[in-house]
């Protein structure tokens, strides 16, 4: 497991054991979507902010590399729906664990929908991609939901189930919705083996997103966060990223990591 260990050191961050990762794989489901034009440029703010990793579709990883600037890591999707669908909650797979490798990926992720008609596939195929990284040593993130007909998205009995199956399909982190509640998502991460991650959702005011990503770390036991809209679409993402890096790695109080 040597090959995940050195690939997992450049997505977490070796003295806090905590990561910055923001997801711009959201125009496969969306389209043209604001924050999302200019690859290149979105993806040079995220690095010099500070950001941990980012994730990419296996198409967009040739458009964003910038040669030159600060590293950082790259997480290859490999799971995709459109939102064209009538059930976008379907996620199927769109790329290998070695074609991520050719592209020199440190981790690969993929979707599943706990709830959603096509549920069973996606466990399926998540089985497979776990098994490919064992054999190439390659880090796996599970992005995991529930969701569904009748099912509360942030439901903690849903969400630790979700994080269940995820550590049970063999993840290295997992990335979920947060319960909202820091007492209940402390129990979920605590039953954990592996990192969780909480992830951003739509668009909210600054202040508010980085007092709920500090609640979820400092008492809700998380490990970072997975902060897409919720970074690229604001009006200066390089300067929210540099604030969110601080609250995350620094603890720092959100009010004095948005004055610095």
């Amino acid at each position: 497991m040597i090959g995940k260990a050195i690939r997992l050191e450049r997505i977490m961050n070796r003295n806090t054991g905590r990561t910055v990762v923001i997801p711009l794989d959201h125009g496969f489901s969306m389209g043209q979507i604001e924050g999302l034009g200019d690859m290149p440029r979105i993806i040079a703010d995220i690095s010099d902010g500070g950001a941990n990793a980012i994730v990419l579709h296996k198409g967009m990883v040739k458009a964003g590399h910038r040669k030159h600037g600060r590293d950082i890591g790259l997480i290859v999707h490999l799971s995709a729906s459109t939102s064209l669908n009538p059930d976008p909650n379907d996620k199927v797979m769109v790329c290998t664990v070695e074609e991520a490798i050719a592209l020199g990926a440190d981790a690969v992720s993929v979707h599943i929908n706990l709830g959603a008609p096509h549920e069973s596939r996606m466990i399926e195929e998540a089985g497979k991609v776990s098994r490919e990284c064992t054999k190439w040593g390659m880090p796996l993130l599970i992005m995991i939901y529930p969701r569904g007909n009748g099912i509360d998205p942030h439901s903690p009995q849903a969400i630790g189930h979700c994080v269940r199956v995820a550590e049970e399909l063999g993840a290295d982190l997992i990335k979920t919705s947060y319960t909202g509640d820091p007492e209940s998502f402390r129990k979920i991460t605590s039953a954990c083996s592996v990192p969780v991650l909480i992830a951003g959702g739509e668009k909210a005011a600054d202040i508010e997103s980085l007092e709920t990503v500090r609640e979820a770390i400092t008492k809700g036991g998380c490990a970072g966060v997975a902060l897409g809209r919720n970074s690229f679409q604001r009006e200066n993402p390089k300067e929210f990223i540099q604030a969110l890096c601080s609250v995350v790695h620094e603890n720092k109080d959100p009010k004095e990591a948005l004055k610095l």
